[in-house]
């Protein structure tokens, strides 16, 4: 990811420095390195289901150790550049399993495969001819380790609550302008997503309104393409919108022009990945926004006026 947003000036190797990394390993899933947006973020999980929050801790903790062990800067560990991954990777073990004994290991031996998976997708782009895009690993390590522990735990899995049916336009599209801020982190909520992007705002009005523009054109792109209402409600058909639009537009380019404009195209784009991707058996998890973003920046690289960070 990228960090942005305030960091404390705690001396790096210090114990509050391994507590903000925790802490920055949250907000990071937004790009973020801000320890009142991390709070919110895990206040969001809270209000979900306390026991999503605990795996949460565990899986963003066992990254941030496993790559610290692995090499990874102390400045990188500080800014939660280790932990985001991880803690998706927390999350996805709850949405799967829940919070049955089992998932409490699994979300610890699946947080710390993050950093080696990391560490693969970072040597792809740099030790390749692909380093020349200088693209990034972001959420790529979590979807890997995720989709192996859906795979490897499938004797353990839960049903999911059934989502509410909704039948009106209006109000599918209002719950999704939240609910796709919340489906970032796997949660159904319009009380997580408020919390999640009031954190957001908090660490850059820029990345809140970048995360409201991605929300409102993911679920109008939905909704053109005939997604159910339902499914755009609940913020399934959006949530990787927000994340493109934050990326393109104040994280992984500087913020211009034409930074905004690739936001948009790379939001809509990201739209039809998801809707293409909804055919394939399993949940895509973040890939749509991965996809988009990368080919997005490598188009960047041959535009003058979009400038990277």
């Amino acid at each position: 990811m990228s960090a942005v947003g305030a960091t404390s000036p705690t001396t790096v190797g210090s114990p509050g420095a391994w507590l903000l990394g925790f802490g920055h390993g949250l907000s990071q899933i937004f790009f973020q390195a801000n320890i009142y947006t991390g709070v919110l973020i895990l206040a969001a999980f809270a209000v979900a289901d306390w026991r999503m929050a605990v795996l949460v801790v565990i899986g963003c903790v066992a990254a941030t150790l496993a790559g610290r062990l692995l090499g990874a800067s102390a400045s990188d560990v500080t800014a939660g550049l280790q932990g985001f991954c991880g803690a998706l990777v927390g999350a996805a073990t709850f949405a799967a399993l829940g919070g049955q004994i089992a998932s409490y290991p699994i979300a610890l031996v699946g947080g710390a495969l993050c950093a080696p998976v990391a560490w693969l997708v970072v040597a792809l782009f740099t030790r390749t001819p692909l380093k020349v895009f200088a693209l990034p690993s972001t959420t790529a390590p979590f979807c890997i380790v995720a989709t192996g522990v859906l795979l490897s735990t499938q004797a353990l899995h839960v049903s999911s609550p059934a989502s509410a049916t909704i039948d009106s336009v209006p109000l599918a599209f209002a719950r999704s302008l939240l609910t796709n801020v919340s489906q970032v982190v796997l949660v159904d909520s319009i009380w997580a997503g408020a919390l999640i992007l009031a954190g957001l705002f908090i660490a850059n009005w820029k990345v809140g309104a970048a995360a409201v523009l991605g929300s409102a054109i993911g679920s109008l792109c939905a909704l053109a393409m005939g997604e159910t209402l339902t499914e755009t409600a609940n913020g399934l058909a959006g949530y990787s919108g927000v994340l493109t639009a934050i990326a393109l537009s104040v994280v992984f380019l500087q913020s211009s022009g034409i930074s905004w404009t690739l936001a948009v195209i790379g939001t809509i784009v990201t739209a039809v990945v998801t809707l293409l991707m909804h055919h394939l058996p399993g949940p895509t998890y973040t890939w749509p926004y991965i996809l988009t973003t990368w080919v997005f920046l490598v188009i960047a690289h041959y535009i003058r006026a979009a400038k990277r960070t």
